[in-house]
């Protein structure tokens, strides 16, 4: 007989843990409702009920894995954000200082 140490024990654990995750499960709700990109940020737990997910902790892992990518994507939107506004700034400042060589140019002749 074959002695089993924790570590298998441990593999075999999650193994059998991420063959039921609830992903494979739902895809075809997410298809079947045209669920993509800002669409999906903006499930929430009631939506995803509605949607057919009855398993409360399968709805609860799904609604923290979604916010998670909302999170992420409101991240990238103040990045995006912060940038166009550095941008603006040095456009302005840049323009300022070439409108100023223009007066100083146009007064001189």
């Amino acid at each position: 007989m074959a002695t089993v140490t924790s570590n298998e024990q441990s593999t075999t654990a999650t193994g059998e843990l991420m063959s039921r995750r609830p992903r494979p499960l739902y895809g075809d709700k997410f298809l079947d409702n045209e669920i993509t990109g800002r669409s999906l940020i903006r499930i929430q737990e009631d939506t995803l009920k509605r949607m057919g997910v009855e398993n409360p902790v399968h709805r609860d892992e799904m609604a923290r894995i979604i916010l998670k990518l909302k999170l992420k994507s409101d991240m990238i939107e103040i990045k995006d954000l912060e940038r166009k506004m550095h941008h603006q700034q040095q456009s302005q400042e840049h323009g300022s200082s070439t409108n100023i060589n223009h007066q100083y140019v146009t007064t001189d002749r």
